[in-house]
């Protein structure tokens, strides 16, 4: 490359000789005719020999790996990564280190890449792929005071202790506090690389706090929930002390007559605010929480209501906060299947999969079911009993609750009881966050349309909604083609569009915000409260939701010990296999549940599992020759099962953020409620996985499938369930009062 820059410098100035000095005669024009072209014929060699050069680069192959083995050298005082492989061609591979891809030139089986080991030592995630094949390693390394390196391999399956550790010791010792800070230590521990001395297992130990715990406090989405949380409990605390909350539970009296009456208006509340299962939660179990204490409704029972109607409905109705990550992770999937053509858009193979979500609907509509026999079975029974019988409607010892101020908040003394005083805030929340959500959806959608090149007018919002279709159009084919594309969308799909693209945790901010204010102005125009006593309340309704807040940034910090240990890609490889197309569904449920509830969340769940499942499916579809009818259907029923099975996982785990904000909302015990919770949620999900696998696997379409799986959830409630009302302790000892008027209606 040298020879080629002087080359061309030389043959510039000769070029500026020449033209600058005339000949002075004949010879001299020859001798530098014959200079010039000796310049010329140096820069066609060198071009010349340049283009050898560039024609003698070998061509690699870029290969995927199925397997490596991997040791750590040093050469000239640094340190390498040193990969081996089977193959012993040159080829170029890609192996993921710590989720970055690095491409590698393999020759003799080996190739190596630099790292810089720290004293403090760093844990490696090591990854490769070759087709549906996988091979995932972890390795601690740290660079000793001597400088030699310390290889401590970990096995896979301790990526799985930390959930455990902390389940099981939340499930024995109901100390959920404690068992989610074992857990994360645990976890901090096998990122540590496992050591043994007192120092490093003391550092792990600090590390919980100043690491995962402030990582889990630095996610702007995370901040968000427990500001909006707050927020909440300090709406709850006022229009409680106004006297709003208590006019609210008058005006409802009419409806909520009884037992029965009252969970069946908290089950219509929880489908009513189905655009977000964090606001449906909060508001739900807030609101309902003194009529069900009326009535003697357990408190276990309360948050098993609000629980299974937030996550399921707002997985699949058409316009809810989740509605934008579900289609972003199916249209990203879609493009990678081979011979599908031109895919269909992400929406409408949303909506042709709700048919195969059968745990939502299921989940749904069991509530009624038990409400309505007034019959429980398994720990909620025992609660449900010990509410109606003995007038406690969460067990005494261990309560959270006992401490909570919100059960202090009663009315100020002669504060009139309006219900107006406490519908109005509530509505601020919820037309509120609906505004919000627009809003910024409408500021996303039409940054997305200039992006595209689509220069409007204003940023109306009749403007944007116009030119909505314009995002899921080809403006590759033409501004006429996209047009028409654009305009054969029709109005919902704009609005899943819409909502899609909007940014929730704001709305649900500002939302809150303007409801705290609106609930001090009320109190202050009546007189029932003055500023300072408003201010002091909302703070009271903060203190309020610390317990609960603080169960929740512990999940989420355990969250990040399993994301750095690679738990879910465990758990997905180890249930990969040769499967049949047919038997997937029954996998990919029990994987998704798994994960979800490993991990506590949902959303995570769905971001692991799409990317895998949706090519995965359409793979082995493909490779078993099955038609194309029975392709989609599968692909349809696995989609719908990652988002149902995550839900299960979800409600069973108690490391959930939304089964800790239903405990939350609806003052109940955490662990009790996970406790009385999953019987109801694994007898759900038992009958949901046999219809979603009949329904591919036999061709049994919903209309039967859907109708013979409540049946059978009808059978169980009223075969497995019991009689709430009947007291088993009466039998044996007659009551020295009257029993409770536990139905009214």
């Amino acid at each position: 490359m040298k020879t080629f820059f002087w080359t061309l410098i030389t043959l510039f100035l000769a070029a500026n000789l020449l033209a600058q000095s005339p000949p002075s005669n004949q010879a001299d024009s020859l001798r530098q005719d014959s200079i010039a072209q000796a310049h010329i014929q140096l820069l066609a060699d060198s071009l010349a020999q340049i283009n050898v050069k560039r024609d003698t680069i070998p061509q690699y192959d870029t290969l995927g790996i199925a397997s490596f083995q991997y040791e750590c050298i040093q050469e000239n005082k640094e340190s390498f990564l040193r990969f081996s492989v089977v193959n012993q061609k040159p080829f170029l591979g890609k192996i993921s280190i710590n989720g970055e891809e690095q491409l590698l030139l393999f020759k003799d089986g080996q190739s190596q890449k630099q790292i810089e080991p720290q004293l403090q030592g760093e844990l490696y995630q090591l990854s490769s792929q070759s087709g549906r094949q996988k091979t995932h390693k972890l390795v601690h390394l740290r660079k000793r005071t001597d400088g030699s390196i310390r290889v401590k391999p970990i096995p896979l399956w301790w990526s799985i202790l930390p959930p455990l550790v902390a389940i099981l010791i939340a499930l024995m010792f109901k100390q959920v506090v404690l068992a989610l800070f074992l857990g994360i230590f645990s976890g901090a521990w096998i990122i540590s690389g496992m050591p043994l001395e007192p120092y490093l297992i003391v550092k792990s130990f600090f590390s919980v706090l100043d690491t995962y715990i402030i990582k889990a406090m630095s996610d702007s989405g995370h901040l968000s929930v427990v500001l909006f949380s707050m927020m909440i409990g300090g709406v709850v605390a006022l229009i409680s002390r106004n006297g709003g909350m208590a006019g609210i539970v008058k005006q409802l009296a009419p409806l909520a007559r009884g037992p029965k009456s009252t969970q069946l208006v908290a089950w219509f509340l929880g489908i009513a605010i189905f655009f977000d299962d964090y606001a449906n939660s909060l508001i739900v179990g807030n609101t309902i929480r003194p009529l069900s204490d009326k009535y003697k409704i357990s408190r276990e029972k309360l948050a098993y209501i609000v629980d299974s109607t937030a996550a399921p409905i707002a997985a699949i109705a058409f316009i809810t906060t989740w509605i934008g990550a579900e289609l972003g992770y199916i249209e990203d999937a879609l493009p990678s299947l081979e011979g599908i053509g031109q895919p269909p858009s992400a929406y409408s193979v949303f909506l042709s999969s709700l048919q195969y979500s059968y745990y939502s609907f299921f989940t749904l509509l069991f509530i009624p079911m038990i409400v309505i026999f007034g019959r429980d079975f398994g720990p909620m029974l025992k609660a449900e009993r010990r509410a109606r019988h003995q007038g406690q409607v969460f067990a005494v010892s261990g309560n959270e609750g006992d401490s909570s101020e919100l059960e202090e908040l009663d009315p100020k003394p002669g504060a009139p009881l309006r219900w107006i005083n406490g519908l109005l805030p509530i509505l601020v929340v919820v037309l509120g966050t609906l505004l919000g959500l627009i809003d910024t959806g409408m500021n996303s959608c039409y940054q997305s349309l200039m992006d595209k090149g689509l220069a409007l007018e204003s940023n109306s919002w009749e403007l944007i909604w116009q030119e909505l279709g314009y995002l899921e159009a080809d403006l590759s084919q033409g501004l006429a083609a996209a047009k028409n594309e654009a305009m054969a969308i029709s109005d919902l799909r704009k609005l899943g569009i819409l909502i899609g693209s909007s940014d929730s945790y704001s709305a649900l901010l500002w939302a809150s915000l303007s409801a705290i204010i609106v609930a001090i102005f009320l109190s202050m125009i009546q007189g029932i409260l003055k500023l300072g006593e408003g201010l002091e309340l909302m703070v009271a309704g903060f203190k309020t939701m610390v317990p609960a807040l603080l169960i929740l940034v512990f999940a989420w910090s355990l969250a990040l010990t399993t994301e750095e240990l690679g738990t879910a890609e465990f758990l997905t490889s180890s249930l990969e296999g040769n499967l049949s197309p047919y038997f997937l569904p029954v996998v990919i449920f029990i994987l998704s549940a798994l994960i979800a509830f490993s991990t506590g969340s949902s959303w995570s769940t769905m971001a692991i599992l799409y990317p895998i499942a949706i090519p995965m499916t359409w793979e082995l579809c493909r490779a078993n020759g099955l038609p194309m009818e029975t392709t989609w259907a599968l692909l349809y029923n696995n989609i719908a099962i990652v988002l149902s099975a995550s839900v299960l996982g979800d409600h069973c785990s108690p490391i959930s953020d939304t089964t800790i904000l239903s405990s939350l909302a609806s003052n109940c015990r955490h662990i009790d409620h996970v406790r009385t919770q999953l019987p109801y949620a694994l007898t759900v999900g038992s009958v949901s996985l046999a219809c979603g696998y009949a329904s591919t696997a036999f061709a049994i379409p919903f209309t039967i499938c859907f109708p013979v799986g409540l049946a059978v959830l009808l059978l169980v409630v009223i075969f497995f369930g019991k009689s709430v009302k009947k007291n088993p302790d009466a039998e044996d000892t007659p009551p020295d009062h009257p029993p409770l008027d536990t139905e009214q209606e």
